[in-house]
């Protein structure tokens, strides 16, 4: 069994973060169920492009619901509708936790606090990822990745000192909103297990942003110090951490302990920098960032980028830039459970990351992502829901 294995978990979810958090509580073993309203298509990012496998189910053939859903299931259930709130609360007493990431004012609405669930299963966890919260004046306020980047300085410290204010490549706040959001399910899952009392967890993607500025707010916070985007991606305080010129490209060197910047200087064949006092500390080269990198261009446009990366290799930390695509066809990426592969229903397969967790318990297989309500059949019939009422219920609209 894997760790997470017996635990179920309801998630009315759709888009990016709460996908993103219980998939990695699938890929450990929980049951994941989402909740999916079934005359609105369901989770959204079923239908987002471009790309798409014509050889899955018409409504997972996403490359990008299928990135962020491998392992669940998929019931539909109209929760605005009352006999749907019956069949939903009939579920809770089924489940460990149920989660959404809706907007502030919702989860009320539709009954997803503990509040509303504790009568049913008091050991219940009722997890919430908002945009900005559910208890201030933004409640109610629509909020995406992006605008938490902006909001919470993350533009301004993302490129080139003279650049326009850019966002980070990658949808960050989603990921670690989603992570979050799964550190506190599962612990509020393990305290219930020892006191029978499930309890709210809140996270909003917002706070996880501003959270995430960690020591860089601590800088402003405690000694006014406003940190700004840095030359070639450069560390805002030690030296050398940034990007320098090889022959054929570039590449990335993080000294980040003394010992490195030793190290390199005797890789380099430029020892005399090690005793130079331009260079000794940290407090030192600091000052000399310009200095210092020009003369590292020089010494490194001697060899290829894969050539430097070769001699430094467990000596000095140092990494390639690479595209996306370098990054997954490299040896190093291909190599383990890094690029997982799914076998399709229909014949063939298709490829995703694996799982970063690993444990010593047996893996979960790695399965696709369900097509919409492909499991609402056999999970109400285990709650005793038969197939003429699962009729009955369809005609209804709340299946």
């Amino acid at each position: 069994m894997s760790i997470l294995s017996g635990y179920r978990i309801l998630s009315v979810e759709q888009y990016g973060a709460a996908p993103f958090g219980t998939q990695l509580l699938a890929s450990l073993g929980a049951e994941i169920i989402k909740i999916e309203q079934p005359d609105m298509g369901g989770d959204v990012s079923r239908y987002v492009g471009p790309h798409f496998r014509d050889d899955l189910p018409e409504t997972a053939q996403s490359l990008f619901f299928q990135s962020l859903n491998a392992g669940k299931k998929s019931v539909t259930l109209n929760l605005n509708h009352e006999e749907g709130q019956r069949v939903f609360h009939r579920l809770v007493a089924t489940a460990d936790a149920v989660m959404h990431n809706l907007r502030g004012d919702v989860p009320a609405k539709l009954g997803l606090t503990y509040d509303h669930l504790k009568h049913i299963k008091p050991a219940i966890v009722c997890g919430h990822i908002s945009a900005y919260g559910r208890d201030n004046e933004r409640t109610s306020w629509p909020g995406y990745d992006y605008l938490m980047q902006a909001e919470a300085g993350y533009f301004s410290v993302t490129g080139e000192p003279d650049s326009l204010p850019a966002r980070m490549g990658l949808s960050v706040v989603d990921y670690m909103t989603g992570l979050m959001m799964s550190l506190g399910l599962v612990s509020g899952m393990l305290e219930a297990s020892r006191s029978g009392q499930g309890c709210d967890v809140d996270t909003s993607l917002f706070d996880v942003a501003l959270f995430n500025l960690n020591y860089v707010a601590a800088w402003y916070l405690n000694a006014g110090e406003q940190t700004e985007r840095q030359p070639r991606s450069g560390h805002p305080v030690l030296t050398p951490c940034q990007l320098y010129r090889t022959q054929d490209g570039w590449i990335y060197l993080m000294c980040n302990k003394e010992k490195f910047w030793r190290n390199l200087c005797k890789t380099i064949d430029r020892e005399a920098w090690i005793t130079d006092p331009r260079f000794l500390t940290f407090a030192d080269r600091a000052p000399n960032r310009e200095l210092l990198a020009g003369m590292l261009d020089e010494a490194l446009s001697t060899r290829t980028t894969e050539q430097w990366i070769a001699i430094f290799g467990g000596s000095v930390p140092a990494a390639p830039v690479w595209s996306v695509g370098q990054a997954l066809d490299a040896p190093f990426a291909r190599s383990g459970s890094r690029i997982a592969s799914v076998d399709l229903p229909g014949g063939g397969a298709l490829r995703t990351v694996g799982s970063p967790l690993h444990t010593s318990r047996p893996a979960v297989p790695v399965r696709g992502a369900p097509a919409l309500g492909e499991n609402t059949g056999d999970i109400l019939a285990a709650l005793g829901i038969d197939r003429d009422e699962q009729g009955r219920l369809r005609t209804l609209g709340v299946l």
